[in-house]
């Protein structure tokens, strides 16, 4: 899976510190998911899509791996 939460971060302005705790996770979580170590649950996803204010699957993507 891929995602763009670094780049929805810049776009918001806010640090990995200031999402985590929008969220309610760490700011290693947010690091881990960034450099696409961990995939969060679906809660986390539609926490962050509350915050980025856009849809899950504009900020997820599948990656070609993940249909093998």
């Amino acid at each position: 899976m891929e995602n763009t939460i670094k780049v929805e971060r810049a776009i918001l302005n806010i640090t990995q510190n200031d999402l985590a705790e929008k969220i309610g996770v760490s700011r290693q979580t947010i690091n881990s998911i960034e450099a696409n170590r961990y995939v969060p649950s679906t809660v986390l996803a539609l926490k962050l899509s509350e915050v980025f204010g856009k849809p899950v699957n504009s900020f997820f993507k599948l990656s070609d791996s993940d249909y093998e």
